[in-house]
């Protein structure tokens, strides 16, 4: 691993006993069908997509879905920009389907849940749209919810670095760290008493 603490705009975030987010740090990002032999969107569905299907953009705490191809949002068909809500229901094709939801009121983080059997490519359990700060914790109001955890771990953006904070007494790469502000590395594990979790950036094509 390198020196650079610069965050990717598309990681991996894998929680143990928990599952797998991809994390898309843009404002705008792209969802289609994986692509080989051209760039990809930056949220691979497997499914029966067009390679670009949709756009969704987020400016400021709104975030808004613009209809490449065939979509519906909350059953109605999308002919070119239509605002997302928390709870809404997008429908990209004629079988993929997933919520948009937008948990936690002081963040303008966003989670895309799939509803049907698709998922991404590589397979996660849900998307995670991170804008200011993401939280994982036991609350419902988390955008990675753990129900084993008794602490809340908050990552939240620096510029182009990503940082934590958290009450509970952690080590970042297998070293101890005061539970406060500790700046991330791309790659980085962070673990403690009764939590791990590890960030693992991806390529554009991936």
């Amino acid at each position: 691993m390198n020196g650079s603490t610069k965050m990717p705009d598309r990681m991996m975030l894998w929680v143990d006993a928990v599952g797998s987010y991809l994390v898309c740090r843009s404002e705008e990002v792209t969802v289609g069908q994986p692509a080989t032999g051209g760039p990809a969107p930056d949220v691979p569905i497997l499914g029966d997509l067009s390679r670009r299907h949709a756009v969704i953009r987020r400016e400021g705490e709104t975030y808004s879905l613009e209809a490449l191809r065939q979509v519906r949002v909350d059953g109605k068909v999308v002919t070119s920009t239509a605002p997302l809500w928390d709870g809404s229901t997008i429908e990209l094709g004629g079988a993929v389907r997933m919520r948009f939801r937008k948990p936690h009121p002081l963040s303008a983080t966003a989670r895309l849940e799939f509803v049907s059997p698709h998922r991404t490519q590589p397979s996660t359990n849900g998307v995670l749209l991170m804008a200011d700060a993401c939280i994982l914790g036991p609350s419902s109001t988390s955008h990675v919810v753990t129900p084993q955890w008794q602490h809340e771990v908050v990552l939240f953006r620096t510029g182009d670095e990503l940082a934590c904070r958290t009450s509970a007494d952690i080590k970042i790469d297998g070293r101890a760290k005061p539970a406060a502000r500790c700046t991330l590395k791309p790659g980085s594990r962070i673990e403690g008493d009764e939590f791990a979790f590890s960030l693992e950036p991806l390529a554009q094509n991936e």
